[in-house]
């Protein structure tokens, strides 16, 4: 089977596929600082939940924006588990060819995001990955990675907001029944999920003329 693991800089995702279907899949909170016997014994125990062996792992995918993490993980799985790992980043043969200015810059999920796009959809494409960080990939038609937008995650925006105010609380990032606030909670849901919505809206528009 084959062991697909995203690192990312809040979560850990993981999909483990037996060659027809996702099998299982898990997500975790990212701990820089694990060391790989850590994550070792994290991995068992979520096969174990699932009535899963580790020793059914052929092969491992590892896409990483976390540097550290992705010499841990190697570790974890070639010196201690015997499993070949193969880590995406600018080099690796994933059939993307990127044409930026400074190639080794690329995120690892971006080339992984753009090689599931072209495969499943084609190209051309905008490609919206929102996480920590919401990026906006343009794909061309022939599969290649053309360059990247870089947004702060809408997480990302509102804990920036609470935590550098004096009065505006955390709030729920739920959509108000109307973009103009009469509370404290209804503006600031407004401003950070319409606001979020014109953000996607107008980049993907920009990206595509």
């Amino acid at each position: 089977m084959l062991l697909c693991i995203d690192i990312g800089n809040t979560n850990i995702v993981l999909g483990l596929h037996d060659g027809e279907k996702w099998s299982a899949r898990w997500r975790v909170r990212t701990a820089r600082d694990n060391m790989p016997d850590e994550y070792e014994v994290l991995i068992r125990s979520l096969f174990s939940q699932r009535g899963l062996s580790i020793d059914a792992v052929e092969r491992v995918v590892i896409s990483s924006v976390v540097p550290r993490l992705k010499g841990v993980f190697r570790e974890m799985f070639e010196d201690d588990l015997g499993i070949t790992a193969i880590v995406l980043g600018p080099g690796a043969k994933t059939g993307v060819k990127i044409r930026t200015d400074n190639p080794v810059e690329v995120g690892a999920d971006l080339i992984a995001d753009a090689a599931a796009a072209h495969e499943l959809y084609g190209g051309p494409a905008v490609v919206v990955d929102f996480g920590t960080a919401t990026t906006f990939s343009a794909i061309s038609a022939a599969g290649e990675f053309l360059g990247v937008a870089i947004a702060p995650g809408v997480d990302v925006a509102a804990e920036a907001l609470t935590r550098n105010t004096a009065q505006l609380p955390q709030v729920g990032l739920t959509a108000p029944e109307k973009a103009i606030g009469t509370n404290t909670v209804h503006a600031l849901q407004s401003g950070l999920i319409f606001g979020y919505v014109g953000l996607v809206e107008g980049l993907v528009a920009r990206i595509r003329a």
